[in-house]
């Protein structure tokens, strides 16, 4: 009983907080029949279900409260942020990924044949842009955006017809991610951190946004990835093939569905671009590997920028909080329903996918309240020893360039 309590009264909270959305009351009824059923045990969180558990007979209502009812989705997104913000608490990291929700036809708003981790593969589908924020506490999905590609805005008719707002341009899914953190820092989500697969960790234009708002990454790349100073550039994988044995040390990321994931990481400082960062320095650059025990060949590269002080363990528990929000996505999909809309609008795709992200945030902040998520934490070796061109400094490994010759010659730029 005490349990049924609890959810009772964080769901009656929630939809307090939230109710100001939605400009009816009826609205607000539905909207609350709505998220209970996407919480609830239907076996498909689709139209006809989620009226089956709420007890209406037809789905009608629910397709008037996507499609076509007066409701800000993007201030409830807001409130979804705040929400989670509160619940799991500062310091935490903000993860960008993207999703794909594989779908028949050619009138969903934004779908077409693209490439999607979902199925692995190219396939008919809609992409969305995601946020997660992780702490010790928990992990929830707190912005998203809808890719539309470039066959789709430029065709404003097809737009029109699936309710795609005439200012809605084309962008890229490196810049929605960039509006993603600018809306999250913007709104004071206390984030510390920021990490994201490679897909962004490669756009030289999101680190440097991230930079020139003063926060920290660590972001994958791919091996092909240069590294650039005034001195020249050369490829991340040439420079941590040039690490010595004792630069890598066995550290667990963070822990997994089968207790810690331990990797063995090299990670080493930049030198400073003396014409374009400050001194002292309140950030450096850093170049990082994580390198498979069951097959040291399989190799993952980053880079980072950390706060002054910060040592390998941390920037491999970054790192490693990436995967958090592949935990949200299963999660939401599976448990909330956040693939298995029947809308094909881009308005009720937000109000759907919102909805589902605010279904998700209430269990975060159950599980949170409960102590259910492990405390972080990362193992540390014995610490090693110098060796050239990876020069001991202060505690930590430091780059000096190496003598082969560089791959391009770089603006001097980072």
């Amino acid at each position: 009983m005490a349990e049924v309590a609890c959810w009772t009264a964080e769901l009656d909270s929630v939809f307090a907080r939230v109710a100001g959305r939605f400009a009816r009351a009826d609205l607000r009824w539905r909207m609350r029949d709505y998220v209970r059923g996407l919480l609830g045990l239907a076996t498909r969180k689709n139209g006809w279900q989620l009226a089956e558990w709420a007890g209406h007979r037809t789905p009608d209502g629910f397709q008037r409260l996507l499609n076509s009812s007066v409701c800000d989705a993007d201030a409830l997104r807001d409130d979804v942020r705040a929400y989670v913000g509160e619940s799991l608490g500062p310091g935490g990291v903000l993860i960008i990924d993207d999703t794909g929700f594989v779908k028949k036809g050619t009138t969903s708003a934004g779908v077409g044949r693209q490439y999607t981790g979902t199925s692995g593969k190219i396939d008919n589908c809609q992409i969305g842009v995601f946020a997660a924020y992780a702490t010790g506490s928990g992990r929830a999905l707190v912005d998203r955006e809808l890719y539309l590609p470039k066959a789709w805005a430029s065709d404003r008719e097809r737009c029109r017809t699936a309710k795609i707002p005439d200012e809605r341009s084309f962008a890229t899914k490196g810049e929605l991610a960039r509006d993603i953190v600018r809306r999250c820092l913007a709104a004071g989500l206390s984030a510390a951190w920021v990490t994201a697969d490679e897909a962004y960790g490669q756009d030289w234009n999101f680190r440097r946004l991230l930079e020139q708002l003063g926060l920290g990454y660590v972001v994958a790349v791919p091996k092909s990835q240069q590294v650039k100073s005034l001195a020249g550039a050369w490829r991340i994988d040439q420079l941590i093939d040039e690490a010595p044995a004792d630069a890598w040390q066995r550290l667990s990321c963070g822990n997994g569905a089968k207790g810690p994931r331990v990797y063995d990481w090299a990670a080493a400082k930049l030198p400073a671009n003396v014409v374009f960062d400050p001194d002292p320095p309140s950030h450096h650059r850093w170049v990082l590997a994580r390198r498979s025990l069951s097959d040291p060949g399989e190799i993952a590269y980053y880079l980072a920028h950390a706060p002054v002080g910060v040592e390998t363990d941390e920037l491999a528990r970054i790192a490693g909080s990436r995967w958090a929000i592949e935990e949200c996505f299963q999660a939401a999909k599976n448990e909330c329903g956040l693939d298995e809309y029947e809308v094909r609008r881009y308005p009720g795709w937000y109000r759907h996918i919102t909805l589902a992200m605010l279904a998700h945030a209430v269990l975060a902040a159950l599980a949170a309240r409960a102590g259910d998520e492990p405390a972080k934490g990362a193992a540390e070796t014995d610490q090693p020893s110098s060796r050239s061109p990876w020069q001991r400094s202060e505690g930590s490994w430091t780059l000096s360039y190496p003598a082969q010759e560089p791959t391009a010659t770089p603006s001097p730029t980072h």
